[in-house]
C-alpha cells in the first residue's frame, strides 16, 4: 500500500474535477431554467399581494370616508327627525286646543239649550198648575153653590180640596 493518507490517485482527482464541473454546469442550467422562473413567479406574487394590499388600503380609506359621510348624514337625519317631531307636537297641541275649544263651545250650547228647555218645562208646568187651580176653584165654587153651606162646611170643603191636590202643588 501507498503511504497516502486519503488514497488520492490521479483518476479520482480527474473524476472529482469532472463531477464538480458537471455540478457547476447543472447548477447554472437549473438556475437559468428553474430558479429564475421561480424568482419571477415569486416577484409576480409579491407584486400581486402588494397591489391587493394597496387596493385594500384604498378600499378601507374609501370606507372610512363613506362612514364619516354616513355619520354626517345620520346626524342630519336625526336633526330633521327631531324637527319633524317638534313640528308634529306643535300641530298636535294646536289641534288639541282647537278640539277643546270646539267641545267647550258645544258644551256651552248644550247647557244653554238645556236651560231653555228647563224654562219651557217650568212654564208648561205653571200653565198646567194654573189650569188645575182653575178647575179646583170651579169645582169648589160648584160645591159651594150646590151645598148652600155654612162657614164650617166651607172650611171643611177647602181642606178636602187641598188634600186632594196635595201640598207639593203649592210649593213648586
Amino acid at each position: 500500500m501507498d503511504n497516502r493518507i486519503f488514497g488520492l490517485d490521479p483518476q479520482l482527482l480527474a473524476d472529482t474535477v469532472i463531477t464538480l464541473i458537471a455540478m457547476l454546469i447543472l447548477f447554472a442550467l437549473l438556475s437559468y431554467l428553474l430558479f429564475n422562473p421561480a424568482r419571477k413567479l415569486i416577484q409576480k406574487r409579491k407584486d400581486f399581494i402588494q397591489s391587493q394590499l394597496d387596493e385594500a388600503a384604498k378600499a378601507q380609506s374609501d370606507a372610512m370616508n363613506m362612514k364619516s359621510e354616513y355619520d354626517g348624514k345620520l346626524s342630519q337625519v336625526d336633526a330633521e327627525a327631531a324637527e319633524l317631531l317638534a313640528d308634529a307636537r306643535r300641530k298636535a297641541l294646536d289641534r288639541e286646543k282647537e278640539i277643546v275649544d270646539k267641545a267647550s263651545e258645544e258644551a256651552h250650547q248644550i247647557k244653554v239649550r238645556a236651560e231653555k228647555e228647563a224654562e219651557l218645562e217650568k212654564s208648561r208646568v205653571r200653565d198646567e198648575m194654573k189650569q188645575e187651580m182653575v178647575q179646583v176653584a170651579s169645582a169648589m165654587a160648584g160645591r159651594f153653590v150646590a151645598a148652600s153651606i155654612d162657614e164650617k162646611k166651607q172650611a171643611q170643603l177647602i181642606d178636602e180640596t187641598l188634600k186632594e191636590m196635595g201640598d207639593e202643588t203649592w210649593q213648586s
